[in-house]
């Protein structure tokens, strides 16, 4: 134990709550034409870096810590003061006049890549030429589709995908963002020429106001590894077998601690020279950690880190959770910890996951006012001979085009609830430390902030293709290196860092899909390529064909083929009951945050002439759910219903509901579903009012008690084709 002198009427009777927001973007940088490939840096600028921070003034008593990755710096600095461009910009930025059809097709596949419900149908006109374009499309027939598209069409969806990418707030306060909100369309080329510059006046102001608020001590200023590595997989690949001993190894190991430690090195420097002084704390990229890191930590000034909540289960062999998701020893969880003399604080995943994912459908109130009552329960199950902190860590950039108002509107209940609250203390991370540095862990688990383990970036085949990529075109480099020590090669080394963040093996394998997910790839392969191209040598021919493969990159995995008529028992009495239907794996229908608790592992889906039928195949046992666990089928097109299944006493109630004037009225019993190994149900086509040719729009959700866990898929809905009676023999042609 650390020795410790507290204030017992002041530090311990408060519990203190650590928010810490994770800034981050990938390095879209092209390399070879100095270009930005995605526009998420310039469009999360203009959203949500600026106002993150800027709300806090209205909230003197709120102080937070604030994560900012030295690669995302790096990018912001480039558009402000070397005038950087990205794909989308250089689009945007054409007169409709010049645009080519390439243009067109472009713009009408990437300029609604935004959040439909809350940044493209506050805007009619958006949401018009959305619609106009298809809310689903084949990109194979955009060729065609432009040609019903005007110049002020194509004009409108530059100026409107710009304006919905900046922050609501600034849309209120500045006058001619308010008149072009209020003009709605028609908009001219002047009009969107002014409204990219008042993008870049946004993007000026990050950096001063970070530095601001640093410098008046309500905010706290982090870093992460340079180009976001997985630290301990660049300091060895083997560390992987000790959360998943038999793992599937790239065919190469990767071994060089050096780069894990010139990362750190990289972002320290960087930080000091954007900041004036070196960061204290670090958030390890993804959360990853190993003994071996902590020590590389401490050896470059590093006094503290954070991670996951499973991290500390497994190092101290405890478990944290109950099977309904409750904390069961909360004074062993709400301290910080020490090893190797860096302090380390663990995130409440539960509580940073409502917050990504779960707030984000409530009344912005309700929400605010449970999660401060969740701290509160929190605080009275914790002895008070010591001070507690509860470490709430997530994106700050992602959750937010989720919620109504992008956030705004919760997060002012929220800090000002936590401003009145005289139990609860907002800290940032070193200012808490000071009073606290922590137990000594005898031991550090090597894991992420995912599973405790590094199974989303190493693993899968396409994880593993990418490490022996990396490995191959380091090993080139460092012999030209011995061979040639007087050439300069920093250019190759920097493209080389870049390759090993951890944002390209993100995209790799089943876990994670994205629309632009082919850049992703082609990123990491270019950076590889770099290195090749600066030391003059040949680019080898495996570097030019994709890591992807293309049947992992569909959604559905498979489409309905035929009629299936399944036996609803809650068992997978025959492969061939499902064969002929549908099915999503759950994991994919994620965005660029994972949910770190996940019931739901498959869905399939299917029918005959008369009923729909659908299955939910669990991660782990039915048998293990907690007593509160219920399902609902939520159908919001055509018509609004919702079938609510839950197992109690070891029968299976499903109810079906219609939304009349607002409100939930059941309508009869489901009298087939079944929940055993599977979950599987049968609705008739007739009681959702659903006929021939009709569109379902679905999607599952998943609650313990009155608590939303989980919504599959994430982003939109299963959509499902009401059969016509020559359904099958079509499917022939």
């Amino acid at each position: 134990m650390v020795a410790i002198s507290y204030e017992p009427s002041a530090m311990s009777y408060q519990l203190h709550v650590a928010f810490l927001w994770h800034m981050h973007q990938p390095y879209y940088k092209d390399p070879f034409t100095g270009i930005y490939r995605l526009p998420w840096v310039r469009l999360h600028g203009t959203k949500d870096y600026l106002d993150m921070v800027e709300i806090l003034e209205d909230f003197p008593e709120i102080k937070q810590t604030f994560n900012l990755v030295p690669s995302l710096l790096e990018q912001l600095r480039d558009y402000t003061e070397n005038n950087a461009a990205d794909v989308y910009l250089n689009i945007a930025m054409k007169k409709t006049s010049d645009l080519t059809d390439s243009d067109k097709i472009f713009i009408l596949e990437n300029f609604f890549l935004a959040n439909w419900d809350n940044m493209i149908r506050p805007f009619p006109r958006y949401y018009e030429l959305l619609v106009k374009r298809g809310l689903r499309f084949v990109k194979g027939e955009l060729s065609r589709t432009i040609k019903y598209f005007t110049g002020q069409d194509f004009l409108d969806i530059q100026t409107l995908f710009n304006l919905s990418w900046i922050d609501p707030v600034f849309r209120r306060k500045d006058p001619f963002l308010i008149e072009l909100v209020r003009k709605g369309k028609g908009y001219t080329e002047d009009e969107k020429k002014l409204l990219i510059e008042k993008q870049f006046e946004i993007l000026k102001k990050i950096i001063p106001k970070y530095k601001e608020l640093n410098a008046k001590g309500q905010i706290e200023l982090s870093a992460s590894p340079f180009y976001h590595p997985i630290l301990p997989l660049l300091w060895d690949t083997d560390l992987s077998k000790i959360a998943i001993p038999h793992i599937s190894l790239p065919q190469k190991r990767f071994s060089h601690p050096e780069d894990a430690v010139r990362q750190i090195k990289d972002a320290v420097q960087y930080f000091e020279k954007t900041f004036g002084y070196k960061p204290v704390g670090m958030w390890p990229s993804e959360g990853s950690v190993s003994e071996d890191v902590l020590r590389a930590f401490r050896s470059e000034g590093i006094k503290w880190i954070a991670t996951d909540e499973e991290i500390l289960a497994k190092s101290i062999d405890i478990r944290l959770r109950d099977s309904s998701g409750g904390i069961t020893e909360p004074s062993r969880f709400y301290i910080p910890y020490s090893f190797s003399d860096v302090s380390i604080i663990f995130r409440d995943h539960k509580l940073s996951d409502m917050l990504g994912f779960v707030y984000s459908g409530w009344e912005p109130k309700n929400a605010a006012d449970d999660l401060v009552n969740r701290l509160l329960s929190i605080r009275s199950g914790l002895p008070q001979n010591r001070p507690h902190i509860v470490p709430i860590i997530l994106d700050g950039e992602n959750a937010w085009e989720y919620y109504k108002n992008d956030g705004h509107d919760f997060l002012r209940y929220l800090y000002e609830r936590l401003s009145h609250e005289e139990r609860l203390k907002t800290v940032t991370i070193s200012e808490f430390l000071k009073y606290d540095s922590g137990d000594k862990l005898g031991r550090l688990h090597a894991g992420s902030w995912i599973n405790a383990n590094y199974g989303i970036w190493i693993g899968h085949e396409e994880d593993n293709i990418a490490w022996d990529y990396l490995t191959d075109t380091r090993t080139d480099l460092e012999a030209f290196v011995k061979l040639n020590p007087d050439k300069p090669v920093d250019e190759a080394w920097q493209a080389l860092y870049a390759a090993e963040g951890s944002d390209w093996n993100w995209w790799y394998g089943d876990e994670h899909q994205t629309e632009t997910q082919e850049e992703f790839d082609e990123l990491f392969r270019l950076n590889l390529m770099k290195v090749y191209k600066t030391i003059g040598k040949e680019i080898p021919a495996n570097l030019f064909v994709p890591v992807l493969r293309e049947d992992r990159a569909i959604s559905p995995e498979i489409i309905i083929r035929g009629f299936i008529n399944p036996k609803i028992d809650g068992a997978v009495t025959s492969y061939y009951e499902w064969y002929q239907g549908a099915y999503l794996a759950v994991g994919k229908s994620g965005g660029s945050m994972h949910k770190a608790e996940s019931l739901i592992s498959y869905i399939y889906y299917g029918f005959n002439q008369s009923t729909l039928f659908l299955r939910i195949d669990p991660k782990t046992s039915s048998n293990d759910f907690p007593p509160d666990t219920r399902f609902s089928i939520n159908i919001a097109k055509p018509f609004p219903f919702r079938v609510n299944i839950a197992s109690r006493d070891g029968f299976v109630h499903a109810e079906l509901f219609e939304k009349k004037n607002g409100a939930w009225e059941k309508i009869k019993d489901i009298t087939e579903a079944a929940m055993q190994d599977i979950l599987e149900a049968a609705i008739p086509f007739k009681d959702i009012n659903a006929k021939e040719k009709d569109e379902l729009n679905l999607f599952i959700t998943a609650y313990r008690g009155d608590e939303e866990i989980e919504r599959c898929p994430w982003r939109g809905n299963i959509s499902v084709t009401v059969p016509t009676p020559d359904f099958e023999a079509t499917m022939w042609y």
